[in-house]
């Protein structure tokens, strides 16, 4: 199963220390995906900090 769904799925994982090493062994993803997986889960891991900073910035911080 190489397909850039199974990338997202293990990145994922990944980021949340969820996936084990059995399991990622056994999964043959080609790097590819796993690199642009990587890429764009981290890029909307930053814009959600971001939006969220400047939301509460924007709004007194919850006072």
């Amino acid at each position: 199963m190489s397909s850039p769904l199974a990338a997202i799925k293990a990145v994922l994982a990944g980021f949340f220390g969820v996936q084990s090493r059995r399991n990622a062994e056994k999964t043959p993803i080609k790097p590819i995906y796993f690199i642009v997986a990587g890429v764009m889960c981290a890029v909307i891991l930053a814009l959600l900090i971001m939006s969220l900073a400047q939301y509460l910035v924007a709004h007194g911080g919850g006072q």
